[in-house]
């Protein structure tokens, strides 16, 4: 059973779906991504969660009206007002590339709202020893949108992430008729890529918040040294908080969801 609503917030409509009745789990979602980026993993794991998912802020179901220029903080404040939609001071939170960007500041900002939290493969790359490097490599991405558009754009960025071609064929039939240009393309790359990429985490703030955290990443992501992974290990000891190791690679909650839904219940018990 999936229950959805809206909540009206900051003057938008965000789209955000509920399953099962135990302890509540927030899950956000990264760039391009809706409510149904996590259905496998949400069926899963609500025999015993009440897992809350969302269509963020200018995807899919939801709208964008407010404000004119993408803010990570609005994205953070938008997970508090879904979450207390659903009727929640707080709950467990899950967030992955974008997605964990938006949870980093919710820890930041917004910690009565955070149970604990699982950070997987936040694009954070401030921290990267060679940060300046992929700083020029997104902002080429975004020039790349306006000189050969943003299906050229979107196409460079996606040879960055090296995902296995066959995750995509077991994406979810629903979110692949809702994931348009508009969504997956224009929005991220226009909007939101450039925002999320050179965000830095209030690492002081964070601890200082005593929020439980654990940062995690997939093996393959780990293995391929890929930049959102390469952040993991030195996010966990800035914050001086635990590693995790998933299940394959950025989006493995697609293709292995059993194997990456233990995993993640497993830190779940333990946090």
């Amino acid at each position: 059973m999936v229950r959805s609503g809206f909540v009206k917030t900051e003057g938008d409509e965000l789209y955000y779906e509920v399953r099962g009745e135990g302890e509540p789990l927030l899950m956000i979602t990264g760039g391009g991504g809706d409510a149904g980026f996590y259905t496998y993993v949400a069926d899963i794991l609500a025999d015993e969660y009440q897992v809350i998912t969302y269509d963020r802020r200018g995807n899919s179901r939801s709208t964008r009206n407010e404000p004119q220029n993408f803010e990570v903080s609005q994205q953070a404040r938008d997970a508090v007002a879904v979450l207390e939609a659903v009727g929640h001071p707080s709950a467990y939170v899950f967030g992955n590339s974008g997605g964990a960007v938006f949870a980093l500041e919710l820890a930041a900002r917004h910690p009565q709202a955070v149970k604990a939290m699982v950070v997987h493969e936040p694009p954070v790359v401030r921290l990267l020893p060679d940060a300046a490097k992929w700083q020029r490599f997104f902002a080429n991405v975004y020039r790349t949108s306006f000189r050969f558009g943003v299906q050229a754009a979107s196409f460079r960025f996606n040879l960055s992430l090296s995902i296995p071609f066959s995750a995509f064929k077991t994406i979810p039939k629903d979110y692949q008729q809702r994931a348009t240009e508009a969504n997956n393309e224009y929005f991220l790359i226009r909007h939101e890529m450039i925002p999320s990429i050179n965000y830095m985490p209030d690492i002081e703030k964070i601890k200082q918040n005593r929020v439980n955290i654990v940062v995690a990443a997939g093996k393959m992501t780990l293995d391929k040294r890929k930049y959102y992974g390469r952040t993991v290990p030195i996010l966990a000891e800035k914050l001086g908080c635990e590693m995790a190791t998933f299940p394959g690679h950025h989006i493995s909650f697609f293709d292995m969801p059993r194997e990456w839904a233990s995993v993640l219940r497993d830190l779940l018990h333990r946090i």
